[in-house]
């Protein structure tokens, strides 16, 4: 495949034509600074073949999640040799680490860094073992360019270990600002283990980042009109398969305005433990307990709609070039 800048039209034509894709969930501190997210976009708007399928805000939270797509080019022995995902992903954290600064932000979701959380999905032809590979490129890369300690988790683990083990290593989970906030930096200057890429020592400003690879994960919202954040965290712990609920099912209660909190959940295994089954149990014990709650929401599309949305929007590159 030619990558020279002349074969701009040929390219998309190729990469409408074939079907190993990956999706890369980029996870950052910031929703409030519009100018921060602003440059963000145009660092993912550089490269046209990795595009951008979805983008979720959460002023409250202070969080935004942006979902990429791109392709996967192999040598002639079958092995993953590239990805324009690689280069658009260190250019939006390049941007991020320009435009936030860690010791300053606050918002009502967990984080440990600026780039919070960076995650790669297989889609369509594509294996966990590519979304793996790319995951561990990103994280050398991060590590090196920007020292920022990488911890790495799921498949792109040396022992597969889990997102939420390390995220509880560290203290993730421990709101540091009127118990239910996280403000300014939560880590220690000296990291307790040392991460699988980047220094040891860990900058205020920056914090550090978590990138992983896995199967596609749901992420599903239930709000809860209560204010008692202490019993929307129980609800949620007695849902999780780490409280005895639900298997495969990972929660966190949280405060989500003024009147009311939430459940924020991920389903490891949606086609196994969906969200109905998520709903029903947070309604049962919700009413046991004289609470209300809303229809929850998804926080993106399902694999098929994204892969069918890179496609239209990348098809519509190539058409108009």
């Amino acid at each position: 495949m030619d990558f020279g800048p002349g074969s701009k039209k040929n390219k998309n034509k190729k990469i409408a034509n074939q079907s190993i894709l990956v999706c890369c969930k980029l996870f950052i501190s910031e929703s409030r600074n519009l100018a921060a997210l602003d440059a963000i976009e145009r660092a993912a708007r550089l490269d046209t073949e990795t595009v951008i399928v979805n983008k979720f805000e959460d002023r409250i939270y202070n969080r935004a999640r942006y979902t990429l797509v791109s392709y996967v080019v192999h040598d002639s022995t079958g092995t993953a040799i590239y990805s324009p995902l690689q280069q658009t992903i260190i250019a939006m954290a390049d941007a991020a680490y320009g435009a936030i600064n860690l010791e300053t932000h606050s918002g009502a979701h967990p984080r440990l860094g600026v780039v919070d959380d960076i995650v790669f999905h297989p889609l369509a032809r594509a294996s966990l073992d590519e979304a793996a590979w790319l995951a561990k490129a990103v994280a050398a890369d991060i590590g090196s360019r920007f020292q920022v300690p990488v911890f790495l988790y799921a498949a792109a683990h040396p022992t597969g270990k889990p997102l939420d083990t390390i995220r509880r290593e560290l203290g993730y989970y421990r709101p540091n600002s009127m118990g239910n906030q996280w403000a300014g930096r939560t880590m220690p200057e000296i990291l307790p283990e040392r991460p699988n890429e980047g220094p040891i020592q860990v900058s205020p400003a920056r914090g550090i980042a978590m990138i992983g690879a896995r199967p596609w994960v749901a992420l599903y919202n239930i709000p809860i009109m209560s204010t008692d954040v202490a019993a929307t965290r129980r609800i949620a712990r007695m849902v999780s398969a780490r409280g005895g609920g639900l298997p495969t099912v990972q929660t966190l209660g949280l405060v989500h305005g003024e009147d009311s909190t939430e459940i924020a959940s991920m389903l490891l295994e949606p086609n196994q433990v969906g969200a109905d089954r998520v709903q029903n149990r947070v309604e049962k014990l919700a009413a046991d307990g004289g609470l209300d709650v809303k229809k929850g929401y998804f926080t993106d599309f399902s694999p098929e709609m994204i892969v069918e949305k890179y496609m239209n929007l990348i098809n519509a590159t190539a058409n108009a070039d």
